[in-house]
């Protein structure tokens, strides 16, 4: 194998393991946002776990709603007045906070 090939085959692992650190980080979001959403709507305990759980379960459904959509809805059904804008700003927020966390982990 000559150095070109060596450095595709680094490029390419770099590719996966990128992609699978941003589908961790988005399902790790979709957790934080559905617990600081079930905070809002003042659900606490094991229901809070388990909607967050449900938000994280929006993003493997075959419909076109992500959990930004689903939360908009839950909020709206909750009698909680918040623009789309403030729950997508709330989602880059937990992304990166995300992303610290996978990358601490894996530190470890």
């Amino acid at each position: 194998m000559n150095a070109f090939d060596d450095r595709e085959k680094a490029y390419e692992a770099k590719f996966r393991l990128d992609q699978e650190m941003d589908f961790k980080a988005k399902i790790r979001r979709d957790k934080l946002l559905g617990l600081w959403a079930a905070e809002k709507m003042g659900i606490g305990g094991d229901a809070a776990k388990t909607y967050a759980l449900s938000v994280v379960d929006v993003e493997f459904d075959a419909s076109d709603r992500d959990a930004g959509h689903k939360i908009a809805h839950d909020f709206i059904a909750a009698g909680i007045v918040m623009e789309e804008r403030e729950i997508r700003h709330q989602m880059a927020v937990l992304l990166e906070i995300a992303r610290e966390q996978i990358y601490t982990e894996m530190a470890r």
